[in-house]
């Protein structure tokens, strides 16, 4: 992606930046404030209410101590908390218009301003997010052996995993890939052939979006299978009375149910947008980057980053309780003690 405002030049796949340089002049510097700054407006806006809910529900897994009990979605938060930090900082820096040159330059170019940090919180996010469906997938269908072998251990493991994993991707797509032309930072633009760029294309689409769905659909799908087999077993057990544990399952599979959907749906929504585009724009070598375009499928994308925190933290008791006490004249009417729904 590149942070330049008004890219002239076609094909930079197997283009040098000298010949970047010769093709679009000094134009590439100019301060362009047309209908794409907006667009990074928008963006830039929900970075702001994506970092602001990331950080509230952070506050209130800590306040009431489940951090320490669901640290996969605690990390979870933490990811999609950094990738909206990282998108405000970016586009801080973009709106001083910064003249890059030199070794100090370069480094704003590929640590700042080539994404790199909305990268490795983005690719680590989808990580741990695949990580958290395999885990409630491997507690409810295979309970006895989770519970016999699935130790802490492993799971700070898959969160270091998940960090360094998108630290690693994003350090191989983008040091080769940037680079400063005129004083403006061109980011995942120089790969090496056309044939290398089509196949990060397919890699990124099927690794990120298509094996992300279908983790999603057999991890809860299985899930939810389990959870009916189990609520059909306690009904031919039960006496056609009122059955407390029939009725607790009742409310973990309608939880499930709405984990599923909100969880599968929404991901597929907001993300199928920006995967296609990317996709399209890595197999048409011929278009260059439409800012608009670009800024729309992400802001709508950043929009998961948002809503997910809420997915996941708030079908806990304890969080809302701590969220609800922040809201001004609202009183706490639930009960100190609740059963906690995971």
């Amino acid at each position: 992606m590149s942070t330049e405002q008004d890219s002239t030049f076609e094909d930079s796949t197997e283009t040098t930046p000298a010949e970047i340089a010769h093709t679009t002049g000094n134009s590439v510097t100019s301060s362009s404030r047309g209908a794409g700054f907006y667009f990074q407006c928008a963006y830039f806006v929900v970075a702001v209410v994506g970092a602001a809910a990331n950080g509230l529900v952070l506050y209130a897994m800590v306040a009431s101590k489940q951090h320490k009990k669901h640290v996969l979605i605690f990390n979870q938060n933490v990811l999609d908390l950094v990738n909206c930090l990282f998108v405000v900082v970016t586009f801080s820096v973009i709106l001083g218009n910064v003249y890059l040159s030199g070794t100090s330059g370069y480094w704003l170019c590929l640590t700042i301003l080539s994404n790199a940090g909305v990268s490795i919180a983005f690719f680590g996010s989808q990580i741990n997010l695949a990580t958290i469906s395999v885990e409630r997938y491997l507690k409810v269908v295979h309970h006895t052996w989770a519970k016999k072998k699935l130790r802490d251990w492993m799971i700070y493991s898959a969160i270091v995993f998940a960090w360094i994993s998108g630290a690693v991707i994003t350090a191989a797509v983008t040091i080769p890939t940037t680079a400063i032309v005129n004083g403006v930072c061109y980011s995942g633009m120089f790969f090496l052939s056309k044939t290398g760029r089509k196949v990060y294309g397919v890699w990124d689409f099927l690794s990120f979006y298509v094996i992300m769905l279908l983790i999603f659909i057999f991890c809860y799908g299985r899930i939810l299978m389990a959870v009916r087999r189990q609520a059909s077993v306690m009904a031919d057990h039960s006496d056609g009375g009122s059955n407390t544990a029939q009725d607790q399952l009742n409310k973990i599979q309608t939880s499930v149910i709405k984990t599923m959907i909100l969880v599968s749906g929404l991901y597929a929504v907001t993300w199928a947008p920006a995967f296609i585009y990317i996709f399209h724009y890595n197999f048409h070598l011929e278009l260059t980057i439409d800012e608009k375009g670009m800024y729309t499928v992400m802001s709508i994308a950043l929009l998961y980053t948002c809503t997910n925190p809420f997915i996941y933290a708030t079908k806990f008791d304890p969080v809302k309780r701590v969220l609800l006490g922040l809201i001004p004249c609202k009183k706490n009417t639930q009960p100190p003690e609740s059963v906690d729904n995971t």
